[in-house]
């Protein structure tokens, strides 16, 4: 008889997550361990049409060179260069990472965190920035996406991955918060958290103002 991850004995699942590579960004290991709902707009299948229409320009790129630019969760977005690359009519087509993204796995090692730590990645504060860069945001829009930690082992596992939500984390410093979720998991079910995207399309204006 198999028995479920969650209900596994806490050093097993552990050793096992620590013993996991974190290098490159494949997150195959949490098949039937975590889950992350995806936006609705389906982002890569929305930019392959674009692509398709789109040309490019070789290096260094030159103010006007492109039509098209993207990204998908850069840490900060330059909006400035952005602007300046984009030809006249041009577009910027993005998915970035909301604010408090996954903060209640965050916030359950680390405490409440600061109302700036919060806010920081707001769309509409990066509505404001890609406007004063001269953009015009032509759609914006944000989800809330439920994530769902079927056991102790896909939490260390994440943290170790990621890295910038909880700095520093190891087993050993945070082992007392680490034992209480996976009893806390046992018994009431998967850790719940949520992650936050938002989808920009935004456009140069053809003509100067």
């Amino acid at each position: 008889m198999t028995v479920p991850p969650a209900h596994r004995a806490f050093e097993d699942l552990v050793a096992e997550a620590v013993a996991v590579p974190t290098e490159g960004w494949d997150f195959s290991w949490f098949e039937g361990r975590a889950t992350e709902e995806r936006p609705s707009w389906r982002y890569a299948r929305s930019l392959s049409g674009r692509l398709a229409g789109a040309g490019g320009a070789p290096l260094p790129f030159a103010d006007g060179a492109f039509d098209l630019v993207v990204s998908r969760h850069p840490v900060r977005p330059h909006w400035a260069e952005t602007a300046r690359v984009l030809a006249p009519g041009g577009t910027y087509f993005a998915q970035h990472v909301g604010p408090a993204s996954v903060f209640e796995l965050v916030e359950y090692f680390l405490g409440p965190q600061p109302e700036s730590v919060r806010r920081a990645r707001h769309p509409e504060d990066e509505r404001a920035a890609a406007e004063a860069a001269g953009l015009e945001v032509v759609e914006l829009r944000a989800q809330r996406l439920r994530m769902e930690f079927h056991d102790i082992g896909a939490v260390v596992h994440f943290l170790r991955k990621v890295v910038w939500m909880v700095p520093g984390f190891t087993v050993e410093a945070y082992e007392p918060r680490l034992r209480a979720l996976h009893r806390r998991i046992a018994d009431e079910g998967p850790f719940v958290a949520h992650s936050t995207r938002h989808l920009f399309d935004a456009r140069k204006p053809s003509t100067a103002p």
